[in-house]
């Protein structure tokens, strides 16, 4: 890649997004638009200047969340692969539960969740989970089932123990199917973190940025709703470059998804 395509690459994108808001502001201005219908970029900005000591720590309250989630998901989802994995009749037993989980709305069964656990804080940490927790468990358990047939057969020729071939190929092999998974785990944590807060609707010291947007809602304050919105996009792009950049960090030196073609 050529250093004018790298400049591009970044070039790009920020005009873009400099005329969409130029474009955005010209609208409101031009039309007088009020702000209680569409706020403008500045609205949305002094909001979140001036309401940032309701916003932020709301944003605190949903991350917390939605990060919790995704790393009991991550435990859970690749020990409970592995043992799908190394016994079959393991993957019979539970892999439909997992399948039930992952195929009914999470906005259906958050209110019985909500019935069930201690407080309202757990709930939603359950909800977030039950999202991330399948595509980590789905990628993995397929990664360790796509392990070439050839080395696994030489590691048997040697005389590997399961737990080697495991540890040394399994494993190792299954990385670009886990890092997948952590992408869209990372992804479906936040959203389902959001859409329990909204069937929780809790208020409070302790309420996320989901409850703050139904609250803007109500009070017709488009400015911090429009704020709120947009914290939680730069959250989920953040989450998305977190789990990207550690996917490339883990892969780039020896799988070929990850390693740049010499011709």
């Amino acid at each position: 890649m050529t250093n004018r395509e790298k400049i591009l690459q970044i070039v790009v994108p920020i005009v873009a997004l400099g005329l969409g808001i130029l474009a955005w502001h010209l609208f409101v201005t031009l039309n007088e638009v009020p702000t209680y219908i569409l706020p403008g970029p500045v609205d949305t900005v002094n909001a979140l200047l001036f309401d940032s000591a309701t916003l932020w720590p709301a944003l605190w309250v949903t991350v917390r969340i939605t990060f919790s989630a995704l790393a009991v998901a991550l435990i859970g989802g690749v020990i409970l692969a592995i043992l799908i994995v190394q016994s079959r009749l393991f993957e019979l037993a539970l892999f439909p539960f997992a399948v039930i989980l992952q195929v009914t709305p999470i906005i259906a069964v958050a209110p019985l969740i909500l019935i069930y656990a201690p407080d309202t804080p757990t709930a939603l940490m359950i909800c977030a989970f039950l999202v991330a927790f399948f595509p980590i468990l789905s990628n993995t358990a397929q990664g360790l089932k796509s392990v070439d047939h050839n080395l696994m057969n030489l590691f048997e020729l040697y005389g590997a123990k399961s737990w080697q071939t495991l540890l040394f190929l399994k494993i190792p092999g299954s990385m670009p199917y886990f890092m997948a998974g952590l992408r869209i785990g990372g992804g479906l944590a936040l959203i389902a973190a959001v859409v329990a807060e909204f069937a929780a609707g809790s208020a409070g010291q302790g309420s996320g940025l989901a409850f703050r947007l139904l609250e803007s809602q109500y009070r017709l304050n488009l400015p911090r709703l429009f704020a709120a919105l947009i914290l939680l996009c730069c959250t989920g792009i953040a989450i998305f470059a977190l789990t990207s950049f550690i996917s490339w960090l883990t892969l780039h030196k020896w799988h070929e998804s990850a390693i740049k073609r010499e011709n």
